[in-house]
């Protein structure tokens, strides 16, 4: 497993620093390296990554506040120099947070944290699954049969390849219920699971014989998690 990372630092000698310590580790992939959050920002429009190292303080743009303008953000590790923003940073689900200076054993310890996660995040989930009460019956879906859930007022539609199953649910209930590695809010009305995307169409994602609508302050990190694979 390959782990794309994005070195973001204001100073040359922590990025330097850095940079040599992720040529050392075989599963992390270097794609780019930042001076600020604004440089950070615009890479992150164009390339689907896996982990950021982030700076906290730079200036036009502190870290942690890019951080928490950020849609479904990568995995972060936090190297700063300031311990007082530790709180802040686990508040907005940061992986770890180094205090500089950063030796090579702390950073081969998040790494491989990192790397532990994501590959239980990307297993199958061909045994998980939800009971929902629907016809007052309590059914058994297996999450990888799912296609798309439709958000309707106090229910939800969920879909699969044989049958639809009305249930007495919100989208915010079934949406913490799901893996965000595979199922994926792209309007206020829909959640997909990614993997049975077969075409993009437009403002359109096509499962099947269906179309779900795209929401448009979704369309960004719904293009780069569903187009993330493209040549």
């Amino acid at each position: 497993m390959n782990i794309k990372s994005v070195i973001t630092d204001d100073e040359p000698v922590a990025r330097k620093g850095l940079q040599s310590y992720v040529e050392r580790v075989d599963f992390l992939e270097l794609a780019g390296v930042c001076e600020d959050a604004i440089q950070l920002n615009a890479l992150l429009k164009t390339q689907a990554l896996d982990l950021l190292f982030l700076d906290i303080e730079m200036p036009y743009l502190s870290g942690l506040d890019l951080l928490s303008t950020l849609n479904n953000p990568p995995k972060v590790i936090i190297t700063s120099a300031y311990e007082q923003y530790a709180l802040k940073g686990y508040e907005l689900d940061v992986t770890d947070y180094l205090l500089k200076p950063i030796s090579f054993e702390r950073f081969f310890k998040a790494v491989n944290r990192v790397h532990d996660i994501l590959q239980k995040e990307t297993q199958p989930t061909t045994e998980d699954f939800l009971f929902v009460k629907c016809d007052k019956q309590m059914r058994k879906v297996f999450l990888k049969d799912i296609l798309f859930i439709e958000g309707l007022e106090n229910y939800i539609s969920i879909y699969t390849p044989t049958e639809r199953l009305l249930v007495h649910s919100t989208m915010k209930r079934i949406a913490g219920a799901l893996p965000g590695n595979v199922f994926m809010q792209t309007h206020k009305s829909y959640i997909v699971n990614v993997e049975c995307v077969s075409m993009v169409d437009g403002n359109m994602l096509c499962i099947g014989e269906h179309k779900i609508p795209i929401g448009r302050n979704l369309r960004d990190s719904v293009f780069k998690s569903i187009l993330k694979n493209t040549l």
